[in-house]
C-alpha cells in the first residue's frame, strides 16, 4: 500500500509539473507557477505593490503592416517576438500581454526583486542591442523598422481581472500608462526612463538628454532620460 500511495504521489506530481509546463507556452511562467501554488489564490484576488513597468514596440510597424504580405508580417512577428520573450525570461520580466508589435512587461510581481528598476533597464538594453542586427537585415529586404521602449517606476493594483471563464493577471496603475505614454514618445533606438526610473539607475547609466514630455492623460510635463548605455564600470543590478 505504501508503494502503491507513493506511486500515486509521483503521478501526481509528473502531472502538475506537466500542467505548469503546458501553462508556461500560454501565459508568463510565473504567472503560471502563481496560479498552480497554494499561495496563488490570495496573490491573484488582489494586491498592491511598486513595480516597473517597460512598453516596447516597434516604430515604423503601422507602415510596414499596410505593405507587407500576411506571410511577411508573421514572420518577422515571430522573428521580434522570440527575441523579446528571451529577453524578458533572461531578465525575470512578467509578460502581460503582447498586442501586435506592443509588448508590457512589468517587474517585483509576482515575484519579489529588489532589482526590479536595474532588470527592466538591462532588459530593454539587451533588447535594443539585439534588435539592431535583426533591423539591418530587414533593412535589405526594404522594411525600415525601429526599437523604442518607455520604463516607468511606481505602486499597482495587480491581481486576476476578467470575466467567468477568461481571465488575465493584470498591473493596474498610473505607472503603466506612464510607461506606455513614454514608449510611445521613444524615438527608434530610444529607451525612455520616468524620473523615478531614472534617479534609481543614475548613477549606473549614461543618458543622451533629458527631455520635458508633455504626455496625453498626465497633466505635467515628464522629464524623460534616454539611455545611452549601461556604464561598464558601473554594471547594474
Amino acid at each position: 500500500l505504501e508503494a502503491e500511495s507513493y506511486a500515486r504521489q509521483r503521478e501526481l506530481g509528473a502531472t502538475i509539473e506537466r500542467q505548469r509546463s503546458e501553462l508556461a507556452r500560454f501565459l508568463s511562467p510565473q504567472i503560471a507557477q502563481l496560479i498552480s501554488s497554494p499561495e496563488g489564490e490570495a496573490l491573484l484576488a488582489g494586491h498592491r505593490r511598486e513595480i516597473t513597468v517597460a512598453f516596447c514596440d516597434l516604430r515604423g510597424f503601422t507602415s510596414f503592416a499596410e505593405q507587407a504580405d500576411p506571410e511577411e508580417l508573421l514572420s518577422v512577428l515571430g522573428e521580434y517576438h522570440n527575441m523579446i520573450g528571451a529577453a524578458v525570461t533572461e531578465h525575470g520580466g512578467t509578460l502581460e500581454h503582447f498586442a501586435g508589435d506592443g509588448v508590457m512587461i512589468f517587474f517585483n510581481d509576482p515575484i519579489a526583486q529588489a532589482d526590479h528598476v536595474e532588470r527592466a533597464v538591462r532588459m530593454a538594453v539587451a533588447m535594443r542591442e539585439r534588435f539592431a542586427p535583426m533591423a539591418a537585415a530587414w533593412a535589405k529586404r526594404g522594411y525600415e523598422l525601429g526599437f523604442g521602449a518607455g520604463i516607468a517606476t511606481g505602486y499597482a493594483t495587480l491581481g486576476r481581472i476578467g470575466y467567468d471563464g477568461r481571465f488575465d493577471y493584470a498591473a493596474i496603475g498610473n505607472v503603466t500608462i506612464l510607461a506606455s505614454r513614454l514608449s510611445s514618445q521613444a524615438e527608434a533606438n530610444e529607451i525612455l526612463l520616468s524620473p523615478r526610473s531614472h534617479a534609481i539607475v543614475e548613477g549606473s547609466v549614461e543618458v543622451d538628454g533629458i527631455r520635458e514630455l508633455a504626455l496625453k492623460g498626465i497633466s505635467r510635463p515628464v522629464a524623460a532620460a534616454n539611455v545611452a548605455s549601461i556604464l561598464p564600470d558601473h554594471p547594474i543590478g
